[in-house]
Order: C-alpha cells, then sequence, then structure tokens
C-alpha cells in the first residue's frame, strides 16, 4: 500500500516571516519543539530555517542573532518540496538525492501545508526502528 505524504506530515508547522530576528526564531524552535521553522510571506514559502542553520551560518559565522533575520541565513529557492499527494517512497528519494532531513510540503503553487521528517518516515515506514523510536520520545531538556 503506497502511503501518501499528507497521512505522515506534521502539519502544525512553525512559519516565521523572513525579518524575523534569528533569536526570535530559535526560542519559537525551544518553545515548540521543533529543529525547524519555514520562512514564509503568508502563502508563500520563502525558505527553510533550520537550527544547524541557526550554528553553523549563524553563530559559528560570528552573527549577532538579535540582528541577524532568518531572510539572511535559511536555505532559500529553488527548495526541494513534496506536495501532500506525493508518496513516501518519492520523499525518501529526495531526501537522500538532496542529503537533506525534512522537506517542506506545499501546495497550490507553494502554500506551505506541513514538513515531513526523516523521523515521519522513519516512524510509517519501520515503527519498531531506533530513528522511530527517538522521533516518538518525549524530549528531556
Amino acid at each position: 500500500m503506497t502511503t501518501r505524504i499528507r497521512d505522515v506530515m506534521s502539519a502544525h508547522t512553525t512559519s516565521v516571516e523572513p525579518m524575523t530576528s534569528v533569536s526570535q526564531a530559535a526560542r519559537l524552535m525551544r518553545e515548540r519543539d521543533v529543529g525547524d521553522v519555514l520562512v514564509a510571506y503568508d502563502c508563500d514559502l520563502f525558505g527553510v530555517l533550520t537550527d544547524r542553520d541557526i550554528v553553523l551560518r549563524g553563530v559559528a559565522e560570528g552573527h549577532d542573532p538579535e540582528a541577524t533575520t532568518v531572510g539572511s541565513l535559511c536555505t532559500r529557492p529553488p527548495l526541494v518540496t513534496l506536495d501532500p499527494d506525493d508518496t513516501t517512497d518519492h520523499a525518501v528519494a529526495l531526501m537522500r538525492e538532496h542529503a537533506v532531513r525534512r522537506l517542506p510540503v506545499v501546495e497550490h503553487g507553494g502554500c506551505p501545508v506541513g514538513v515531513v521528517s526523516l523521523g515521519d518516515l522513519a516512524a510509517e515506514e519501520d515503527p519498531h526502528s531506533a530513528l522511530a523510536d527517538i522521533s516518538r520520545a518525549t524530549p528531556t531538556h
């Protein structure tokens, strides 16, 4: 049976506008216990900012997180995205090809509606795998 992205994606995504400060985005990630935020204007996906982007492109490069905007650090188009009707097999193939752990899910010409992560796919494809167990575990921070 083919599984569609809409059945495994996280639909409750966190979005910020490009002019949001990196420190504000990091606090939002902590509050919502997520590793990424979509950077968007309403229904227009501008980019994706991950916790890794903040560390490697921001902090490690000496940028002030209060003065630096997410729009200047996020991964920008061309972005690899999925449609809600794509299959999980297609998502796995894209993640392998592009060496990414998360993919935005968009519809209607780019309107962000969710994110699918490696953990989401692991839980669907092999619910007894270590990655699936880790993805379901309650954070310990």
